[in-house]
């Protein structure tokens, strides 16, 4: 799948409530190289106050944070789920934030820097969700806070 450009989109005010409301952020596809993006991004969101909830199919523990190998492993509330994978597996995260976002309390799906997917962003939004495309979590906040 190539990549799309972002049809599906939350503004800067909208984000900046995104931020203001989300305490904890499951991240998907977070891997514990200190090297990669996930990780820098995990680390400073971690460092200005959110818990983080790694999710990886490999390691026990990230960022001193207990990873769970999918979203519906998850035993509590989820504010955000922040997804790093490739845009062809976004569509599947969306299916499984779908089915338990009213038991986790998932208010916003976030798609990072460079990956978008109009579909499952669609889905996402009709199922009342915000969603926010091809940007990344840790410039926003660091650009808005």
């Amino acid at each position: 799948m190539e990549c799309e450009f972002p049809t599906v989109n939350s503004n800067k005010q909208e984000i900046k409530s995104i931020f203001e409301e989300t305490k904890t952020i499951a991240i998907v596809g977070l891997s514990s190289d200190s090297e990669k993006a996930s990780y820098r991004v995990a680390q400073y969101l971690q460092s200005v106050g959110f818990k983080i909830v790694p999710i990886y199919p490999k390691e026990d523990e990230i960022l001193g944070e207990k990873v769970y190998r999918s979203l519906s492993e998850i035993p509590f509330d989820i504010d955000m789920v922040d997804i790093f994978r490739k845009p062809d597996a976004i569509s599947k995260v969306v299916d499984e934030v779908l089915l338990i976002k009213e038991k986790n309390k998932i208010k916003t799906v976030w798609f990072q820097l460079g990956l978008a997917n109009n579909e499952a962003a669609q889905k996402a939004l009709e199922a009342g969700l915000n969603v926010v495309q091809n940007k990344c979590t840790k410039i926003e906040h660091r650009d808005i806070f």
